[in-house]
């Protein structure tokens, strides 16, 4: 038998099983952040991530009896959350590149975030298309390898790295042009 998680908020979570609400909002409000900025990274627009994030916590109350403690409540919530992220791209026909193309060997897409002040690199990540804004924020903000990225978005594990370094590229781009028009 597999050894359960010893989840922090077990004794909120046992009150939202038994229908609390108080308990429910209480779970909302320790979660509600982290979770919004996860919808926001995916779903690129603040509106829509609100309520792409609001469905993901019905969905979570409604089928808290399901969580089994096998992963922290904030991991199996946030699943949650990136798979209605990731269903309200599709109906929104987001564009995922499929491409068969070798990735080159050359030398690597390097970012230094360092360098970058996080809140216009945020900003750059929500101007990007689409699928591309996806695969670098599961693959860089949520830690998913390509085979992870590849089967949850069905592409190829090679257009999840292509797309992802088009994604790095873009974003330098963007950011030294935005950097251009600083200081000029």
């Amino acid at each position: 038998m597999e050894a359960q998680y010893q989840n922090i908020h077990q004794d909120v979570v046992d009150r939202c099983r038994k229908g609390d609400t108080k308990a429910q909002f209480e779970l909302y409000k320790l979660y509600y952040k982290s979770m919004y900025n996860v919808c926001l990274q995916l779903v690129g627009n603040a509106v829509e991530a609100e309520d792409v994030m609001q469905e993901a916590f019905l969905k979570a109350l409604t089928k808290i009896d399901t969580y089994e403690g096998m992963v922290s409540f904030g991991a199996w919530l946030k699943r949650i959350v990136i798979n209605r992220s990731l269903d309200h791209l599709k109906k929104l026909k987001v564009k995922f590149e499929e491409l068969n193309e070798k990735i080159p060997d050359e030398e690597p897409v390097t970012l230094d975030v360092s360098e970058i002040h996080i809140e216009r690199l945020k900003r750059a990540i929500q101007q990007l298309p689409g699928g591309y804004r996806v695969v670098l924020s599961l693959y860089l903000l949520e830690g998913y390898d390509h085979e992870e990225i590849a089967q949850i978005l069905g592409i190829t594990n090679v257009s999840s790295r292509s797309q992802y370094m088009r994604a790095k590229m873009k974003l330098r781009e963007m950011l030294q042009k935005e950097e251009l028009f600083e200081y000029n």
